[in-house]
């Protein structure tokens, strides 16, 4: 079967490869010859029936010129009536309208999922007659004759058909996956589950070969002219031979259409905990199986979207912030914590904005921002917003570091070194100030963000506009510098005493007393 797109109207499923039906009827066929030679070999010669026979040599021509004619007549027969009726509907012509895509999916889907069981039926019909003919022509010649014949074509009719049933089953798999890729099995059909396969693999490979001999045991008893030790010791040898292979046979068939779904899902449970969250599985059962498989496929989908939704998260408010909120429940309200603080802004970002196309002025954003977040992720940082043209950073919040206010130091000094380069794609002012800070989640519990409010943040602000006309564009207060550790400390120096916008205290202003790189 081929599984085409129809645009908008969805996937057209055509008939079954050429290829695939025939590999199907030569093992039905196969088996059942197979199958009908053994039953005729059981009836004919292994058990006692030409004792209860008076003219043998007739009954045994009438049974094989029959067995030969009918074999032939059920085998045409039943690739004829198989190739008709198992089958995919025509798809609808490009004229046709929504519904009757919509049933034409929906019945391919139910045939192929059928097949097996149509095969089973093509299969079971011309065992059932041949029950029939062989009881009504060995019925002249004795009744328990026909009885006997009866019952071991009716034994290895049911064998045969299981074990032809199973062997179409693993034929169709990729022919049924074309299907439910489509649509995943979401209930329980016609067609045997777990529990009915297994009980039905132990009934159909060892209950009806188990009855076999125990009917000829029981004919035995009844017959006990006809059967000598030997003949008995040869029936049951034979039959009993033939039960263990049928039952082994149905057995492995049954055990490998049940384990390979199930190691499809286990290799792929195997890739999700490698990290690789791609992993999918075929979904080949249209039974509890396909819908562990199709389960498996909603769970991977559940844990990329999960994913993609954390990093994009992740990539708002910052790895940090996203990680505490994934690892613990988000409560509002904040703590006081020792931060230091780095703001950053573009100088004439007003003229550039008038003077450029947007394209062009998003462009320059992105590429001052990407120097300002590789700098201070670098100094272990963390980029609280983005306000238009300028940046807040944050250092010692959310995450703790043992020396934030020399950590937002050394990001403004190398900060203030990229953008003072040739190929800087702006020039921004840069303002450092350190100090105790409330940090927590701020607003309502419809929408909030994790922020940082205090003294230090305003001063960062003030100072980065103060730095804008200094010739190194960075300035960094008293309370940043006193608070570093000596080795960072030393590299600035102080420049200017001011008196910042809306502060009641003066700040002692310092800058890089030199550059060096870290």
């Amino acid at each position: 079967m081929t599984s085409i797109s129809a645009g908008g109207r969805g996937t057209v499923h055509r008939d079954f490869r050429p290829a695939t039906k025939a590999l199907v009827g030569a093992l039905v066929v196969v088996s059942n010859v197979v199958g009908a030679a053994i039953v005729l070999a059981l009836a004919g010669y292994v058990l006692p029936t030409q004792s209860l026979v008076a003219d043998l040599e007739d009954a045994l021509d009438r049974n094989l010129w029959t067995f030969g004619l009918y074999l032939a007549v059920a085998v045409v027969v039943g690739l004829a009536w198989g190739y008709a009726w198992v089958r995919v509907p025509r798809p609808p012509t490009a004229g046709d309208d929504e519904d009757a895509w919509r049933r034409h999916r929906h019945l391919a889907r139910r045939a192929v999922l059928n097949a097996p069981l149509r095969i089973t039926v093509v299969q079971a019909v011309p065992w059932v007659l041949a029950v029939l003919l062989f009881v009504t022509i060995n019925a002249g010649f004795s009744l328990t004759v026909a009885l006997t014949v009866g019952c071991v074509v009716a034994l290895g009719g049911i064998a045969t058909v299981a074990v032809a049933y199973r062997l179409s089953e693993l034929t169709l798999r990729d022919e049924v996956a074309r299907v439910l890729a489509e649509d995943p099995p979401n209930r329980l059909g016609l067609l045997p589950g777990v529990v009915a396969r297994s009980l039905g693999a132990w009934v159909l490979g060892t209950g009806v070969p188990l009855l076999g001999i125990a009917l000829a045991a029981a004919a035995s008893l009844l017959f006990r002219d006809y059967y000598t030790v030997t003949r008995l010791g040869i029936v049951v040898l034979v039959l009993a031979v033939v039960a263990l292979a049928v039952g082994f046979l149905l057995t492995a068939l049954t055990s490998t259409s049940m384990s390979r779904p199930v190691m499809a899902v286990r290799r792929a449970l195997r890739r999700v905990q490698d990290g690789d969250l791609d992993a999918r599985v075929e979904v080949s059962d249209p039974t509890e199986l396909g819908m562990l498989q199709a389960g498996f496929n909603e769970m991977a989908a559940g844990l990329r979207e999960r994913d993609r939704v954390r990093e994009l998260f992740g990539r708002h408010v910052g790895q940090e912030v996203a990680r505490a909120a994934l690892a613990e429940e988000i409560e509002l309200g904040g703590e006081v914590r020792e931060v230091a603080v780095l703001f950053v802004d573009i100088v004439g970002s007003t003229e550039m904005a008038f003077d450029r196309p947007p394209q062009e002025v998003v462009a320059v954003l992105n590429a001052f921002f990407a120097h300002v977040v590789d700098v201070v992720e670098t100094h272990q940082g963390w980029i609280n917003k983005f306000e238009g043209d300028a940046a807040l950073a944050v250092f010692g919040a959310p995450d703790d570091q043992p020396d934030p206010a020399a950590a937002a130091l050394a990001a403004g000094r190398v900060l203030a070194e990229r953008l003072a380069a040739d190929d800087s794609p702006a020039t921004a002012g840069i303002g450092v100030s350190a100090g105790p800070a409330v940090a927590g989640n701020i607003g309502d519990a419809r929408r909030y963000e994790y922020t940082v409010i205090g003294d230090p943040v305003n001063e960062a602000a003030r100072l980065c506009d103060l730095a804008k006309g200094l010739p190194g564009r960075v300035a960094a207060s008293d309370a940043a510098t006193s608070r570093a550790g000596a080795d960072e400390a030393g590299r600035w120096c102080e420049v200017d005493v001011v008196r910042l916008r809306g502060r009641q205290r003066v700040t002692h202003v310092h800058a890089p007393g030199h550059h060096t790189e870290d």
